[in-house]
């Protein structure tokens, strides 16, 4: 039945433009079906601006979602982590075809092989340290979830059995990894933590008052939405608090719809880099999952023929979905709070779309 909702408004929207009513009634949906306990959304296009929300802040007290609500954004950090390192080739300090041991020499296997370029678009086939047990922010992890990791642990265990790392540049591969060696080399070749020169040269310069690079505190800025995990047997356990550095640069971040989106507009609109590090950061490796990845970028084709660039981003509680056209001109970030019903990309694809095409 959703399906076959979201495909009529599809047809409805593809031919009439899109309607703040109908995106909304999709996101309201999400919550109607059970997909979600929140949803919020946040478009911003032709020079206006709307926000949405729907579903419960919290399950306990039943205060409805904000529309202004902070959330955890996962891998969307690593578009920001991306994006320094471009800046860093703009400014000569090394550049996408450098080989990682140039920089990390002795930290990562094969280092000599594998390019800065191959972390950013994760064909280094580096192990995914988030596929060993336990090391999964995607997961409910008990009073674990609260355990402090460096930097050095998560590439620790990420090296720790060599055969479970492919051949550099042999294939696409999705890495935390990759992200984690990519913020030693922010700190490496600028003498600071990755977190403070993110603030430095993204969140200040934009004044993204509402993001933030939390370590190791364990909770958000309010208002936000709390996330919640179904476990095996179905019961909903909140997962709002955790301590975030098993993500560090792979996923730590917290924003909020109106932040991304002034992100995305800067980024895509050529603010943030110059032009051949930006051309660098659009050129796609497929993936074979049904879109293609650049340097911190994904691209997704919508049913309408435009191109939705961005990230989205999963941790526990909390799924994100920041695009916007190829310019930057029309952007949406959408904030999921999951619920006991798995969301589907065709549902995701059709909110993107009604935004977007």
């Amino acid at each position: 039945m959703v399906k076959t909702l979201i495909a009529g408004l599809l047809l409805t929207l593809l031919s009439s433009g899109p309607t703040q009513p109908a995106t909304a009634g999709m996101v309201d949906r999400l919550v109607a079906d059970g997909k979600a306990t929140a949803a919020l959304i946040r478009v911003d296009a032709g020079g206006e601006s709307w926000s949405h929300a729907a579903g419960t802040a919290d399950l306990r007290s039943g205060e409805p979602a904000s529309p202004d609500g902070h959330f955890r954004v996962g891998s969307v950090t690593k578009t920001f982590v991306a994006t320094v390192v471009a800046q860093l080739v703009d400014e000569g300090r090394l550049a996408f075809t450098d080989p990682v041991e140039r920089h990390l020499p002795g930290v990562v296997p094969r280092g000599a092989d594998i390019t800065v370029e191959q972390l950013l678009n994760h064909m280094s086939g580096l192990h995914d340290y988030m596929h060993e047990p336990g090391h999964s922010t995607n997961r409910w992890r008990g009073a674990d979830r609260f355990r402090h990791y460096s930097p050095r642990e998560l590439l620790k265990v990420a090296f720790a059995d060599p055969a479970k790392s492919l051949p550099p540049g042999s294939r696409w591969s999705y890495s935390n990894t990759n992200a984690v060696v990519a913020g030693l080399l922010i700190e490496k070749v600028t003498g600071r933590p990755y977190e403070q020169e993110v603030r430095r040269r993204i969140l200040q310069p934009l004044g993204l008052t509402q993001t933030s690079l939390p370590g190791d505190r364990p909770g958000l800025p309010r208002p936000h939405a709390r996330g919640y995990k179904a476990l095996a047997d179905g019961k909903l356990v909140d997962a709002t608090r955790m301590n975030p550095s098993l993500d560090w640069a792979a996923g730590e971040m917290i924003s909020t719809g109106r932040d991304l989106n002034r992100f995305l507009a800067a980024l895509l609109g050529g603010k943030l880099t110059g032009p051949r590090s930006l051309a660098a950061m659009r050129t796609t490796v497929d993936t074979g999952e049904g879109f293609a990845y650049g340097l911190g970028l994904q691209r997704y084709t919508l049913p309408c023929g435009k191109a939705a660039w961005g990230h989205s981003g999963e941790l526990i509680g909390y799924l994100t979905f920041a695009f916007a056209t190829e310019d930057g001109s029309r952007r949406m970030t959408l904030s999921v709070n999951p619920s006991r019903e798995p969301v589907t990309t065709q549902e995701i694809a059709g909110i993107a779309a009604s935004v977007l095409c």
